[in-house]
């Protein structure tokens, strides 16, 4: 007797000992699917939602909360985990790719116990399929979509706990349905149909709905899921841009666009091949006859479900989760991503439950009915299934391990997709791909001309490119659209000055920034350059707050910091400049920037033995800086240290070869000076012959000195010679005493004697 009660307990145990390895296989088959995108990098929007530095700090989580903007969308859960991450390890990807791979485990893992406690047959299956299909990458791959992955494992468990409501009728787990309900709404709106489907599951269940038992608990999550959805719809519209000439679509349009997407969708899930990014974005058009088809399609089939529910409610329970969970991506509600496609795999990452659920139990039905459920046949086959779709998510994974490979493997998919041509310009752009870039933005406006975002970036890429003309024609375009976000508009106005100040046009320049900080008051590069412009235009006392905004918004700001005391200079508080100068310098003290204002500050106002000392730490820490090579020689032709002054435009002439003034002031000195150990005629000839060849022989000066250093180096014919064409040319300008002056220094030439410039010494600017 004993030996058999042992017997009964131990087939349990091997039972929940099974159940618990199947659960680990599970998690590990994700992991294991998913791997290629461990480390992939950010893509598109993901800069949007991994914390930004004004957000990353204690108020920045109070403005998540409170500010809808401050974030890409009001989702504040979502950037609240964002936000923890950002302070656990910063931007490295791999425990972000983790957290969503592994949250999506755990969503497998609550729908299997949703599944069994409703005793649906197949549900080990169904929870394989929807951790293993390929249709469920973008969710999981993409950073963004944690969004999804944290929704989805909010969702199922208010599901879960809801199912035990419905059995006890416990009010401690009704409240933690609602708690969770409400927190899966704080991460993405679309588990607003939770009730609804709650519904669906009770009338498959039952058969019918009990209005008080059924549908009365629901009401509460119905009305927080329709104030979550509509406060959402005015963010998309209001914050993100889901307005404008792309979301103008007639009731009739959304209709055809709702049947055509209901069957894309289940396309890809019997048939998960092509999958893209970004899918073409349809032309909708009531007068094309064809298109009706695909809502048509979609009542017979419902018709055909609701008649077979009278046998079997399942397929028709199916299709309602599949069609009501997806209701908000079906284009009768705006979102912001239908301005590039009307339909995107992560729409529908929970939707997708409803077709796998029904997929298993189907599949588990033909076996059993073959005899092969439960056998080892039937296992194989389910394993090899599971194991093809787990192959195509490890390679879908690997679109997703870079922007570059993104944006190029969506383009062989999609070749008009135009936000692609868009982001990849981007990338290029970033990575100095200047006319590649180019060439992408010119194909996103081919693709879309109205798209106000690509004729900017190609303004941008243009302005890099110093065609300014062409820059400002495409930044005015893209104003002119107005299709954009506000901050985007804020944006576009921010480049247009940044190519007026390039173009030397201040106070265009002035105007521009001023129309981007009524839309942003608090950007500190708009400010910054805002400043520049007003400075360029001789108003440095309007400069002056500019800067100052910039440094209480950002004390550390370089840039302002350098840039303040030049409009206090030009403002006439020179003694308040010098001081901000050298708090910058010693604050700074591997700042070429801050080293070198103060120096060019100290030259203005005549210290010039401090300014030797700036200028020599700007040159220790860049010994290439030319300008700084060329003021110190500056500043030692002014001291008559000529030999010293040299000596600095050897190094400048090393940076900058081919200088023309430099070449012909230092050949000068070389020749002329009246120091002998100074001068170097070998040198001279070599430097004045340089400069005389960029110039084509067709400057004066420059041939003057070319004569000059051949007398000093005893080529006398040579110096007549050369002498002559500059006396040839200052006949054509009849300047007499320039020419008397020549005619002395021929007759010295002649004679056998160099020039001596008596008044070396003076400054002569490089």
């Amino acid at each position: 007797m004993s030996g058999k009660r042992s017997g009964d307990d131990s087939a349990p145990a091997r039972g929940r000992l099974v159940s618990i390895g199947l659960r680990c296989v599970l998690l590990v088959a994700v992991l294991v699917a998913y791997y290629p995108a461990w480390n992939g990098q950010p893509i598109w929007d993901d800069d949007g939602h991994l914390t930004k530095p004004a957000l990353q700090s204690t108020d920045g989580l109070v403005r998540i909360w409170t500010t809808p903007g401050a974030t890409q969308q009001y989702y504040p859960l979502v950037h609240t985990a964002f936000w923890a991450m950002h302070k656990l390890w910063g931007e490295w990807p791999l425990p972000y790719h983790l957290l969503n791979i592994l949250l999506h485990g755990v969503s497998a893992l609550l729908l299997l116990n949703i599944l069994l406690k409703l005793e649906v047959p197949g549900a080990w299956l169904a929870a394989f399929l929807f951790a293993l299909h390929p249709v469920e990458v973008e969710s999981v791959a993409w950073i963004s979509e944690l969004k999804n992955a944290l929704s989805g494992v909010l969702y199922l468990s208010a599901a879960l706990a809801y199912l035990r409501f419905d059995k006890t009728r416990s009010g401690r787990w009704y409240a933690a349905a609602f708690g969770l309900f409400l927190l899966a709404l704080m991460c993405k709106t679309v588990v607003a149909s939770l009730p609804a489907a709650l519904l669906v599951v009770w009338w498959w269940k039952r058969g019918t709905l009990n209005w008080k038992k059924d549908v009365l608990p629901t009401l509460p999550l119905f009305a927080a899921g329709i104030v979550a959805g509509l406060f959402t719809a005015y963010v998309e519209k209001h914050f993100i841009g889901a307005q404008g000439k792309a979301f103008e679509l007639t009731f009739i349009q959304r209709c055809l666009i709702s049947g055509r997407a209901f069957g894309f969708y289940l396309v890809k899930l019997f048939w998960p091949a092509q999958l893209s990014f970004m899918y073409p974005r349809w032309t909708v058009s009531p007068s094309v006859w064809w298109q009706y088809l695909f809502p048509a399609g979609g009542l017979v089939l419902l018709a055909g479900l609701w008649r077979l529910s009278r046998r079997h409610r399942g397929p028709l329970a199916a299709a309602l989760f599949f069609g009501g969970t997806l209701f908000p991506a079906l284009g009768f509600v705006n979102v912001f991503p239908f301005r590039y496609s009307f339909v995107a795999d992560h729409f529908q990452y929970l939707a997708s439950i409803g077709i796998f659920t029904l997929a298993a139990a189907g599949c588990a039905g033909l076996l059993r009915w073959i005899g092969s459920w439960g056998q080892a046949r039937g296992n194989v086959v389910c394993a090899a299934m599971l194991l093809v779709l787990g192959c195509l998510t490890w390679q879908q994974c690997g679109m997703y391990i870079g922007p570059e490979k993104l944006w190029r493997t969506t383009l062989e998919l999609n070749p008009n997709s135009y936000m692609a041509h868009d982001n990849l310009g981007n990338l290029l752009r970033a990575t100095g791909r200047l006319g590649e870039a180019i060439e992408h933005y010119q194909s996103a406006i081919l693709a879309d001309p109205d798209d106000s975002k690509a004729h900017n970036n190609l303004g941008v890429a243009l302005l890099d490119s110093h065609r300014l003309d062409e820059a400002i024609s495409q930044l005015r375009l893209s104003l002119d659209l107005a299709t954009q976000s506000p901050e985007d508009t804020a944006q576009a106005h921010y480049n247009l000055g940044n190519a007026f100040l390039a173009k030397k046009l201040p106070d265009e320049a002035v105007r521009e920034y001023r129309a981007s900080l009524e839309i942003n008051s608090r950007d500190v590069a708009v400010l910054g350059n805002l400043g520049s412009a007003l400075v360029q235009s001789g108003h440095a006392s309007e400069a002056i707050p500019q800067f100052e905004r910039v440094l209480e918004i950002q004390p550390d700001n370089i840039s302002a910091r350098n840039n303040l005391p030049v409009a206090l200079i030009q403002a006439g508080r020179v003694e308040k400049a010098l001081k901000l100068l050298q708090e910058s310098a010693a604050d700074n003290p591997r700042s070429k920037a801050a080293h070198k204002n103060f120096a060019k500050a100290l030259l203005k106002t005549g210290r010039q033995d401090e300014a030797l000392g700036e200028f020599g730490k700007v040159l220790e820490i860049d010994p290439q800086d030319a300008e700084s090579w060329g003021l110190l020689g500056m500043i030692y032709l002014g001291k008559h240290e000529l030999g010293e002054g040299i000596k600095c435009f050897e190094q400048l002439l090393k940076v900058q070869p081919e200088n023309v003034q430099v070449l012909n002031d230092s050949a000068w000195i070389l020749a002329t000076c009246p120091d002998g150990s100074v001068r170097n005629g070998a040198q001279a000839v070599e430097w004045a012959t340089r400069a005389s060849e960029l110039t084509k022989g067709s400057n004066p000066a420059i041939l003057a000195t070319l004569a000059a250093a051949y007398a000093e180096a005893g080529r006398f014919n040579e110096a007549v010679e050369t002498s002559q064409k500059v006396l040839d040319h200052l006949a054509d300008g009849q300047d007499n005493a320039k020419t008397a002056e020549l005619k002395h220094r021929i007759e010295q030439y002649k004679s056998g004697k160099p020039f001596r410039d008596p008044g070396l010494g003076v400054s002569k600017t490089p």
